[in-house]
Formats: structure tokens, C-alpha cells, sequence
């Protein structure tokens, strides 16, 4: 008994270090500018901690353009960074890529 616990003690200390860490993403997003309106389509890069959801996004993006000026008006996406170039899906599953 003592054997099985030491091989699932080390069979899952073994699979936790081999997980990968979170990745970071690319969000591409909407933000305005008031007096006088200017509106922005943009991308920016976060860390993998705020790419589960348009929420965790939107918290980590706002407040960096909140500091240039812009108000964030809604994530349009959210790519993971090793599918950001050509042709992939984004995390709605929606296509996109090169032309």
C-alpha cells in the first residue's frame, strides 16, 4: 500500500511540473477618447492570467489605457500568443489569418 501511494505521490508531482504555464495572449479591443471623439481599434499583450475571460481582459487592459487617455469599450478577442500569426482560431472560435 505504502508502494502505490509513493508512485501516485510521484506520478502526480511529476504531471504538475510538466503542466504548461499560462500563456500570454494578445486582446484586440475598442476604446474612445472624448472632446473631441476619437475611436481605436487595438491589440495589446497580457499576461496568461487574464486571458480566461473578456472580463479578466478588460481588467488588466483599462486601466493601462485609462492612463493614456482612453476609455475601454469592449474586447472584441482574445488569441492565445503561439496563435496570434497566420491562420488560427480565437478563443469564440472564430477564424481569422492571413490573405
Amino acid at each position: 500500500m505504502t508502494r502505490i501511494a509513493s508512485f501516485l505521490t510521484a506520478a502526480l508531482t511529476t504531471l504538475a511540473l510538466a503542466a504548461p504555464a499560462a500563456a500570454d495572449c494578445v486582446v484586440a479591443f475598442k476604446a474612445k477618447r472624448d472632446n473631441p471623439l476619437k475611436l481605436q481599434f487595438g491589440t495589446m499583450t497580457v499576461a496568461g492570467d487574464a486571458c480566461g475571460s473578456a472580463a479578466a481582459a478588460a481588467g488588466a487592459i483599462a486601466p493601462q489605457l485609462a492612463a493614456q487617455g482612453w476609455t475601454l469599450l469592449t474586447i472584441v478577442s482574445i488569441k492565445t500568443q503561439d496563435t496570434a500569426k497566420g491562420g488560427r482560431k480565437d478563443k469564440g472560435g472564430k477564424t481569422g489569418g492571413g490573405g
